[in-house]
């Protein structure tokens, strides 16, 4: 933690003055700042949840089926609600800032192990200052699923594969795209064992105990922890889609819920079809132009990303968070906080900030967090929508 201070400190002080920022704002507006950040929109569908359970059937209202949501934060609800009863959503927003400080902790990590400690500590600063960063510090899923996410990806650069595999499985308990880091752990696992399979051939060698023995056979030699890593990744989205299957008595009955909820895959025609009636059409809200601002930044972040050859599993991860993000039809307007997730999209500007001067660094960061303060207030106070 000591190592890491530096980040923790600047990811503090960007939403400290991030809130801050909003929580003025709603004043002059008179408006709950309690109830925007821990009661409200999705933070309103976590806590019933925690409160009474899920539905059991499937129904036909639209965007009314709670089993769309995922039960891993509504069950850190449930359980923390025994210590802190009161007021009503305490436990939720404890949970979301908590995992803020456990994912720019993790955020770091990952960046100081690639690229060195200065840009470990840029990338969690970028992270904390994205444009809708204000939902970091929400009763929202964001936060503990980015957590997981990049202590996840942090334990396949570091060879933990055990690690891996459960903090995937957690992912896959907490939100859609779980299937994504998911995919990214088991892939690089499964390559990983092909690549030392391909280096070892069929040579023999002595098992732990010194005996002659055959390539597969006794934990000495064979990577079972790898093996096991890529098995208990997906276990946890998996288990939650099967699951609903069973309570609907349908075995498309996850897939049946998000069609109630507009969430199919198209394949990028309608999010297409969006940006240019934003963009070339209609004179769009603030709030729909900086969402797909942020859409073709994240695209660009990848070509760099892609260009800078990055290790496989955040590849992976980021992708197939962009694809499913860009390719599905739902709702446009909370795209942007779908890509919060992705912070290794934002390791090249991290490194090079690192490479920059401090007066620039410092300069892009102050403007970075600005920025995204006032985002943050405008999400909440001037767009009247979930963020």
């Amino acid at each position: 933690m000591r190592h890491a201070s530096p980040a923790l400190l600047a990811y503090a002080a960007v939403r400290l003055f991030g809130v801050l920022v909003f929580a003025l704002w709603a004043r002059t507006e008179h408006r709950g700042v309690w109830h925007l950040l821990a009661e409200s929109w999705d933070c309103d569908w976590y806590l019933r949840i925690a409160d009474k359970g899920y539905a059991d059937t499937l129904g036909t209202q639209i965007d009314a089926n709670n089993l769309a949501f995922f039960p891993l934060h509504p069950l850190l609800i449930r359980a923390g609600s025994v210590i802190v009863p009161e007021p009503r959503g305490a436990v939720g927003l404890a949970v979301a800032v908590g995992c803020s400080f456990l994912a720019a902790w993790g955020i770091f990590a990952v960046g100081d192990h690639l690229h060195g400690r200065r840009t470990g500590v840029l990338l969690a600063a970028l992270w904390g200052s994205l444009p809708v960063a204000l939902v970091q510090w929400m009763g929202y899923t964001e936060s503990l699923f980015t957590a997981l996410t990049a202590w996840a990806l942090y334990a396949v650069l570091t060879g933990r594969w055990i690690w891996a595999g459960s903090l995937a499985a957690l992912a896959g308990l907490t939100r859609p795209t779980g299937v994504a880091l998911a995919a990214a752990v088991s892939l690089t696992a499964l390559l990983t064992l092909f690549r030392q399979r391909r280096r070892k051939g069929s040579e023999g060698y002595r098992d732990f105990k010194g005996h002659e023995g055959h390539e597969g056979h006794g934990e000495g030699r064979f990577p079972v922890r790898t093996l096991l890593g890529a098995l208990l990744a997906p276990l946890g989205w998996v288990s939650y889609v099967a699951w609903v299957g069973l309570r609907l008595d349908r075995w498309d009955g996850y897939f049946a819920v998000q069609k109630l909820w507009h969430n199919e895959w198209d394949g990028g025609v309608s999010t297409l079809r969006t940006m240019y009636d934003l963009l070339a059409v209609q004179r769009p809200q603030l709030f729909l132009t900086m969402v797909t601002a942020t859409l073709l930044a994240s695209l660009a972040l990848f070509v760099l990303s892609v260009g800078d050859r990055q290790p496989l599993p955040l590849l992976v991860f980021t992708g197939l968070l962009l694809l499913i993000v860009l390719g599905s039809k739902g709702v446009y307007f909370p795209r942007a906080r779908f890509l919060l997730p992705g912070f290794p999209l934002l390791l090249p500007l991290a490194a090079a900030l690192a490479r920059a001067r401090t007066q620039v660094a410092v300069t892009v960061m102050v403007a970075a967090a600005v920025t995204s303060a006032a985002f943050g207030g405008h999400m909440l106070l001037a767009w009247m929508g979930p963020p």
